[in-house]
């Protein structure tokens, strides 16, 4: 057995679990759907009709926000999640009436989140219904993500000029999530050249953003006209050589999606160096740091304001997949028993929220931005979708 293999084995026997008695899986999935049912919709009675939600405030108080906030699509794909585990059909009404909220994004959103917009909800939307009136936002939500891409450099911009910032060409980890749109709509509009801006923007990033040990930066600046490389950052996690968690898991996350989507052998290769990277650096109970290099984590203090459920439920939710595609079977088995572990965990007290509380998100214990203050220790749209999808993910497995 080779030393990669030995680390994450290690990995994921730190991380199994110890319980005489634990509930499986089956009971674990419907104990969440059916918090997250109630969830949704006593978050969907008390939106507006343009509102979706976005988090809690320091006050305590929910956090809304219109379908131009890069988050705007992970309410509905939760509900999306939440009709297709329980086939509640008021969910399905709660779905598709927020999915529309966004309608909007190809005519008003310049940004690179216009994957994750559009793809969480009306993708998730287009799969369970098969309701062909949503191709036309569908492609015209492609067709806006493209206006970003800069063939000089090969890559589509992320972020627009920042005051205070000296960037031209901003690109971040996190832009790996938005092929996934592109990806699917090469093969529902049979136009190759979506398909060719992905791989070339994950041929880049994986050429670019990554460090020796498989850690990725946050930010790389480009210049658009060549490709050069103007600056290496990390705007959201500790410090620019460090290594921003939820960074690390866009990444695992994008690379397996990258390799679902066309097979190429080096994006697999890429995903399970990410997660031999992310997985020995994981706390006992499995939920990350905001950042794996924080000074806490080597002193042992495991302050909650510190966790991630964010980072957290998109790992796990990568790694189920992964180790669907993974040849050896021991190395398949760890990423699985990590992944379980994971969601156990945020399936736990200490993170699902009970039914009627935290203002109706599921999760507790997620950050945003922590060095800028901004929604730190609060629920977030995405760990909730992500979430679902992991626990849809490992109940799948385990039939």
């Amino acid at each position: 057995m080779n030393h990669k293999f030995s680390i994450l084995l290690a990995g994921a026997a730190l991380l199994s679990s110890c319980s005489p008695v634990q509930e499986s899986m089956d009971e674990l999935a419907d104990r969440v759907f059916s918090i997250a049912a109630e969830q949704i919709k006593a978050t969907d009675a008390r939106l507006g009709e343009t509102e979706l939600p976005r988090t809690t405030g320091k006050d305590g108080e929910a956090v809304n926000s219109d379908y131009r906030w890069w988050c705007s699509g992970f309410f509905p794909g939760s509900a999306w999640y939440a009709y297709e585990y329980t086939g509640d059909a008021n969910l399905k009404d709660i779905a598709l009436k927020n999915t529309l909220k966004l309608a909007g994004i190809p005519d008003n959103v310049d940004s690179h989140d216009i994957g994750f917009m559009i793809w969480c909800s009306y993708g998730n939307a287009l799969r369970l219904t098969g309701d062909t009136s949503l191709l036309e936002t569908i492609h015209a939500s492609a067709d806006k993500l493209c206006t970003r891409y800069r063939p000089g450099a090969g890559i589509i911009q992320s972020w627009n000029a920042r005051l205070g910032k000296d960037w031209i060409c901003p690109v971040i980890i996190d832009n790996m999530m938005n092929l996934e749109l592109l990806m699917e709509c090469s093969k529902l509009f049979e136009e190759p050249c979506y398909a060719e801006i992905s791989v070339s923007h994950a041929d880049v990033t994986m050429g670019n953003h990554f460090r020796k040990d498989n850690s990725s930066y946050h930010v790389l600046d480009y210049n658009p006209e060549n490709g050069e490389i103007r600056h290496r950052h990390t705007e959201q996690g500790l410090a620019d050589e460090s290594a921003w968690a939820r960074g690390q898991a866009w990444g695992l996350y994008g690379y397996t999606m990258m390799y679902r989507e066309c097979g190429k052998d080096e994006y697999l290769a890429q995903a399970e160096k990410i997660a031999d990277y992310i997985i020995p650096r994981l706390p006992e109970d499995g939920v990350c740091f905001w950042d794996f290099n924080v000074p806490e984590i080597r002193l042992g203090q495991y302050e909650m304001v510190k966790r991630d459920a964010s980072a957290a439920a998109i790992v796990a939710s990568a790694l189920t997949e992964l180790a669907s595609y993974v040849e050896d079977a021991i190395k398949s088995e760890g990423y699985l028993a990590v992944a379980e572990k994971i969601v156990r965990t945020l399936a736990s007290d200490e993170y699902l929220a009970k039914a009627g509380e935290n203002n109706g998100f599921i999760l507790k214990h997620g950050v945003g931005h922590y060095r800028n203050d901004s929604e730190v220790d609060v629920p977030l749209t995405y760990a909730d979708y992500y979430f679902l999808e992991a626990v849809i993910r490992l109940k799948e497995s385990m039939e």
